[in-house]
Parts: structure tokens; sequence; C-alpha cells
């Protein structure tokens, strides 16, 4: 990891930029803010935690990042490409091309079976039936998945769902993962290899992940841990992150 990298930054600009980033919620009791002049940059390549207090935004904040919600004022950046200024058509091609999600609840289609389930993004994208179907089945084979490939959700364990839920943000080779507490719904050894998995993924195919994570061992992997508080990200040492997040 070269100095500039662990700043955030690389030597042809960060993958994800972000500035004066302002989102507030509005309620019948007037507006809640959340995040308060936020600025990010993250390096291709990073692996970076992002903890914080339940409720304090993080997820805000993937969500922002990740373009599937505007923020009230600033600008955000994705390989080098101004995201906010995109027509509706060209930023779904660009985030589906360029980003990959992953949540806590893994949000698969339950009347599909696993293989479907990764193959959907490449359909979406008028991705040949055949060519799609080839990738899915690498994805799966690479995260140990291939024995499971016929099988619906409902028939699979919180840790393989999870994993089908990955190959399938990784169907259309993004640059990024936004992980928005991965491990939060499972137990501690599944967390675990998760984890190893992301990391596994970040060191040997070099995709920049950003992890909201309540998760000690998963933020302690990573090259920077960010805390959100105050709608501000601040860079902190990792006992700090982890003893208050």
């Amino acid at each position: 990891m070269t100095a500039a990298a662990t700043r955030g930054e690389s030597p042809s600009g960060p993958l994800i930029a972000a500035a004066g980033v302002v989102k507030a919620y509005r309620t019948a009791a007037g507006p809640i803010p959340v995040l308060q002049g936020l600025d990010l940059e993250v390096a291709s390549g990073e692996m970076v935690a992002i903890v914080g207090a339940s409720g304090v935004g993080k997820s805000t904040l993937l969500h922002v990042l990740g373009t599937l919600d505007r923020p009230d004022a600033g600008t955000i950046a994705v390989a080098g490409e101004d995201v906010l200024a995109l027509p509706e058509r060209r930023l779904r091609e660009f985030r589906n091309r360029t980003l990959g999600f992953v949540f806590q609840f893994h949000h698969l289609l339950p009347e599909f079976n696993a293989l479907e389930n990764v193959m959907m993004p490449l359909l979406i994208a008028r991705v040949p039936a055949g060519a799609a179907r080839e990738r899915a089945e690498t994805l799966l084979e690479q995260l140990g998945l291939s024995h499971r490939a016929e099988h619906r959700p409902g028939a699979l364990s919180g840790g393989e769902q999870q994993r089908v839920a990955i190959a399938r943000a990784l169907a259309q080779s993004p640059r990024a993962l936004l992980a928005d507490e991965p491990t939060g719904n499972l137990d501690q050894d599944t967390g675990s290899r998760l984890h190893a998995l992301l990391r596994r993924l970040n060191e040997e195919r070099g995709i920049t992940v950003v992890a909201a994570t309540h998760n000690e061992r998963l933020a302690a992997t990573c090259h920077r841990v960010l805390r959100l508080e105050g709608g501000k990200l601040q860079t902190v040492n990792v006992s700090r992150a982890l003893s208050t997040a």
C-alpha cells in the first residue's frame, strides 16, 4: 500500500471523491441533518471501514456515494465522472457498470435460484443469456457455491445467501463494492469467513471496498477506519474506532 493510497489518493485521482456533501431528512417536526459538509476520498484498491453509532448516517452515506440517493448539496465523482450531473438513464448504466452493492439483508429474488439471481444484473444490461450464465457460473464457482447454483434463496444458509449476493454484485466487474453492514445478519464464524472473502477480493482483484460496519474484525482488516460523527468523517486509529463504534 503506497502512502498516497493510505491517504485515499491515487496517481490518477481518487476512485470515489465526495466534497461538501449535505443530506437531511424531512419530517413533520422539521429537517433532521445527517451529513453536514462531509468530505471523503477513496483510492482505487483501498478497503475502507466506516464506523459510528447506530442511526448516525452510515447507510445514508453509502447510498449517496453509490448514487442510490441524492445529496441536498455537495459534489460526488466516481472514476472521474461527475455522477450528479448524469441524466437518470446514463446514471443507472454507470452505476450498474462501476459499482456493486452488498447489504445486510441480501435482497435476493426468492422465486429465482442462486444462478439466476447472479445472472439478473447481466440480463438487465442486455448481456446475451449464454454469456450471462457462463459469467454467473464462474462467480459461483469462485465463491464456492457451484453445488448450490440451482437452489433458491430459502434453501440456502445465511452465509450462502450473502455470498450469492456478493457474486451478484460482482457480475458486471465493478470497480468498487459498497457494503452496508454485510455481516450484520450473520453469526460470528460465518461473518469471519465473509470478512476473509471481502479481503481476498480486495487483495487479489484490486476491488475497492467501502464498508459501513459495527464489526470489529472487519474494520480491523481495512486499510483505513473512518468514524462518522456529527455529519462528518474523521480518520481515527483502529483501537479508538472499535472502542466507540
